[in-house]
Protein backbone atom coordinates (compact mmCIF):
# COMPACT_ATOMS: atom_id res chain seq x y z
CA UNK A 1 0.00 0.00 0.00
CA UNK A 2 1.74 3.39 -0.98
CA UNK A 3 0.35 5.12 1.71
CA UNK A 4 1.75 2.51 3.71
CA UNK A 5 5.26 2.89 2.42
CA UNK A 6 5.37 6.81 2.60
CA UNK A 7 4.01 6.78 6.51
CA UNK A 8 6.85 4.61 7.63
CA UNK A 9 9.43 6.84 5.76
CA UNK A 10 7.69 10.03 7.04
CA UNK A 11 8.09 7.93 10.60
CA UNK A 12 11.64 7.41 10.29
CA UNK A 13 12.39 10.83 9.48
CA UNK A 14 9.94 12.10 11.81
CA UNK A 15 12.18 9.90 14.86
CA UNK A 16 15.46 11.58 13.36
CA UNK A 17 14.19 14.63 13.59
CA UNK A 18 13.10 13.80 17.22
CA UNK A 19 16.58 12.60 18.44
CA UNK A 20 18.42 15.95 17.18
CA UNK A 21 17.03 18.81 19.17
CA UNK A 22 19.18 17.91 21.88
CA UNK A 23 19.25 16.02 24.81
CA UNK A 24 17.14 15.52 27.88
CA UNK A 25 19.50 14.72 31.00
CA UNK A 26 18.11 13.03 34.10
CA UNK A 27 19.14 13.34 37.46
CA UNK A 28 21.29 10.53 37.12
CA UNK A 29 23.14 12.76 34.08
CA UNK A 30 22.08 9.95 31.66
CA UNK A 31 19.66 10.93 28.64
CA UNK A 32 15.91 9.92 28.85
CA UNK A 33 13.04 9.92 26.49
CA UNK A 34 10.79 13.38 27.46
CA UNK A 35 7.10 13.42 27.20
CA UNK A 36 5.83 16.87 26.31
CA UNK A 37 1.99 17.04 27.60
CA UNK A 38 -0.77 19.32 26.23
CA UNK A 39 -1.98 22.37 28.14
CA UNK A 40 -4.26 21.68 29.81
CA UNK A 41 -3.23 17.63 29.77
CA UNK A 42 -5.22 15.83 27.26
CA UNK A 43 -5.91 12.39 25.65
CA UNK A 44 -2.49 12.77 23.71
CA UNK A 45 0.72 14.64 23.84
CA UNK A 46 1.99 17.29 22.04
CA UNK A 47 5.40 15.86 21.25
CA UNK A 48 8.15 13.62 22.36
CA UNK A 49 12.12 14.77 23.04
CA UNK A 50 13.98 11.70 22.00
CA UNK A 51 17.89 11.80 22.58
CA UNK A 52 20.11 10.63 20.70
CA UNK A 53 21.52 7.25 21.19
CA UNK A 54 17.74 5.97 22.19
CA UNK A 55 17.02 2.46 20.55
CA UNK A 56 13.83 2.45 18.69
CA UNK A 57 11.71 -0.02 17.23
CA UNK A 58 8.91 0.98 14.58
CA UNK A 59 6.31 -1.65 14.34
CA UNK A 60 2.66 -1.90 12.07
CA UNK A 61 1.02 -5.09 12.22
CA UNK A 62 -0.74 -6.15 9.98
CA UNK A 63 -4.84 -7.06 10.58
CA UNK A 64 -6.28 -9.49 10.55
CA UNK A 65 -4.32 -12.59 10.30
CA UNK A 66 -6.55 -14.59 7.93
CA UNK A 67 -5.48 -17.45 5.07
CA UNK A 68 -8.81 -15.68 3.45
CA UNK A 69 -8.01 -13.44 0.84
CA UNK A 70 -8.68 -9.57 2.43
CA UNK A 71 -10.99 -8.70 -1.16
CA UNK A 72 -13.22 -12.07 0.36
CA UNK A 73 -13.33 -10.72 3.78
CA UNK A 74 -16.04 -8.04 5.17
CA UNK A 75 -16.46 -5.92 8.14
CA UNK A 76 -18.56 -8.22 9.65
CA UNK A 77 -15.54 -10.58 10.05
CA UNK A 78 -13.11 -8.48 12.09
CA UNK A 79 -15.78 -6.06 13.60
CA UNK A 80 -16.13 -2.25 14.05
CA UNK A 81 -13.56 0.46 13.98
CA UNK A 82 -13.32 -0.12 18.40
CA UNK A 83 -13.19 -4.21 17.84
CA UNK A 84 -10.56 -3.89 15.10
CA UNK A 85 -8.15 -1.36 17.16
CA UNK A 86 -7.94 -3.56 20.21
CA UNK A 87 -6.91 -6.21 17.86
CA UNK A 88 -4.49 -4.32 16.19
CA UNK A 89 -2.99 -2.87 19.63
CA UNK A 90 -2.91 -6.68 20.75
CA UNK A 91 -0.58 -7.50 17.97
CA UNK A 92 1.37 -4.04 18.70
CA UNK A 93 2.13 -5.26 21.86
CA UNK A 94 2.87 -9.03 21.09
CA UNK A 95 5.47 -7.53 18.57
CA UNK A 96 6.99 -5.20 21.05
CA UNK A 97 7.40 -7.50 23.81
CA UNK A 98 8.96 -9.68 21.54
CA UNK A 99 11.89 -7.23 20.81
CA UNK A 100 11.83 -6.64 24.65
CA UNK A 101 9.93 -3.15 24.36
CA UNK A 102 6.03 -2.55 26.33
CA UNK A 103 3.37 -0.49 25.46
CA UNK A 104 4.68 2.73 27.72
CA UNK A 105 7.42 2.43 25.35
CA UNK A 106 5.53 4.00 22.27
CA UNK A 107 6.23 7.41 21.62
CA UNK A 108 4.35 7.73 18.53
CA UNK A 109 1.46 6.45 16.95
CA UNK A 110 -0.08 7.22 13.33
CA UNK A 111 -3.98 6.04 13.01
CA UNK A 112 -5.18 5.65 9.71
CA UNK A 113 -9.17 4.84 10.08
CA UNK A 114 -11.80 3.90 6.95
CA UNK A 115 -15.10 5.51 6.93
CA UNK A 116 -17.47 2.61 8.19
CA UNK A 117 -20.11 1.83 5.67
CA UNK A 118 -22.90 1.93 9.20
CA UNK A 119 -21.58 5.05 9.65
CA UNK A 120 -22.30 6.50 6.15
CA UNK A 121 -18.60 6.53 5.32
CA UNK A 122 -17.80 8.28 8.23
CA UNK A 123 -15.07 6.94 10.23
CA UNK A 124 -15.63 5.99 13.80
CA UNK A 125 -13.46 8.13 15.61
CA UNK A 126 -14.87 7.70 19.25
CA UNK A 127 -14.63 3.60 18.85
CA UNK A 128 -11.02 4.18 17.89
CA UNK A 129 -10.26 6.32 20.69
CA UNK A 130 -12.09 4.28 22.95
CA UNK A 131 -9.76 1.05 22.14
CA UNK A 132 -6.83 3.90 22.26
CA UNK A 133 -7.76 4.34 26.04
CA UNK A 134 -7.79 0.91 27.07
CA UNK A 135 -3.67 1.23 26.01
CA UNK A 136 -2.73 4.43 26.74
CA UNK A 137 -3.59 6.30 30.33
CA UNK A 138 -4.46 3.55 32.35
CA UNK A 139 -3.30 2.17 35.63
CA UNK A 140 -1.15 -0.87 33.92
CA UNK A 141 0.38 2.00 31.39
CA UNK A 142 0.25 5.45 32.59
CA UNK A 143 1.70 6.88 29.30
CA UNK A 144 0.28 8.45 26.70
CA UNK A 145 2.17 9.19 22.88
CA UNK A 146 2.06 11.55 20.48
CA UNK A 147 -0.76 10.66 17.52
CA UNK A 148 -1.72 11.79 14.31
CA UNK A 149 -5.59 10.35 13.53
CA UNK A 150 -6.69 10.30 9.73
CA UNK A 151 -9.32 8.96 7.87
CA UNK A 152 -8.40 7.41 4.58
CA UNK A 153 -10.69 6.29 1.63
CA UNK A 154 -9.55 2.64 2.29
CA UNK A 155 -7.14 0.40 3.43
CA UNK A 156 -5.22 -2.34 1.44
CA UNK A 157 -8.28 -5.08 2.40
CA UNK A 158 -11.30 -3.64 1.97
CA UNK A 159 -12.85 -4.82 5.77
CA UNK A 160 -10.10 -3.49 7.01
CA UNK A 161 -11.45 -0.10 9.35
CA UNK A 162 -8.10 0.46 11.36
CA UNK A 163 -4.16 0.43 10.37
CA UNK A 164 -1.58 1.57 13.00
CA UNK A 165 2.29 2.67 13.25
CA UNK A 166 3.60 2.34 16.19
CA UNK A 167 6.92 3.93 17.12
CA UNK A 168 8.55 3.09 20.55
CA UNK A 169 11.83 4.37 22.03
CA UNK A 170 13.57 3.43 25.04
Amino acid sequence: MTIKTNSIALAVAICAMLALPGLAMAADGKSTIVRHANTPPGLILQGVTVPAGAKMLLAAPIDPASKTPPAQLTTADFGDTKTQTISVFSKIKAILAAQGYAMSDIIKLTVFVAGDPKLGGKMDFAGMNDAFKMYFGTAENPNTVARSTVQVAALAGPAFLVEIEATAAK
